[in-house]
């Protein structure tokens, strides 16, 4: 597996190595020692999967402490366009974000560490997609960040009108609120 650093500390972009020929594809998609070796102060405890149709939007989501998680996260089959939204304060791009596209064909996964905002949309026709978390989930931690706060003017790449969002996700605060509820 190779490590691809991205333009916020400490989010990584990890690629397999794939093995094909003409019975199809294996790849190794986790190694306890891999994570162990990069990433030492996580350690996965739950993973979780959702299947997800064209246009449907999940997110900008996290955990508050003391429940926060760490993610890697990868799509098994379809495309989606993967969001972490840098969340730690005294980070020097507090408020920036990353964009990857993962996909059932390019393989690649997205290491998010605790104190980021997470959300993804499918490109494709359906995505399954495939997440470890490193805390369990707490109901009461749970918060977000609205998906198209203007102050962060986020490319969802899918018009607003084939957007698919859930009661829920459509009234998340605005990252100012957010900001200012952390002051």
């Amino acid at each position: 597996m190779e490590i691809i650093e991205t333009s916020i500390q400490d989010l990584k972009i990890i690629e397999p190595k794939v093995y094909n020929d003409d019975r199809g594809y294996f790849y190794e998609s986790f190694s306890e020692d891999f994570i162990t070796k990069n990433f030492p102060k996580t350690n996965f405890v739950q993973e979780n999967e959702s299947f997800s149709k064209y246009g449907v939007l999940r997110g900008l989501h996290f955990q508050l402490a003391p429940f926060s998680q760490a993610k890697l996260v990868r799509v098994i089959k379809g495309k989606v366009l993967d969001i972490a939204l840098d969340l730690r304060k005294e980070s020097k791009t507090y408020g920036h974000y990353e964009k990857v596209i993962l996909s059932g064909e390019n393989k690649k996964q997205f290491f998010i560490p605790r104190e980021f905002a997470h959300g993804f949309v499918v490109l494709s026709d359906y995505a399954i997609f495939s997440y470890k978390v490193d805390n369990v989930y707490s109901p009461n931690f749970e918060s977000g960040i609205i998906y198209n706060d203007k102050s962060l003017n986020i490319d969802w790449e899918v018009s607003f009108d084939k957007l698919v969002i859930s009661n829920k996700d459509l009234n998340l605060k605005t990252f100012e609120d957010f900001t200012n509820s952390i002051k």
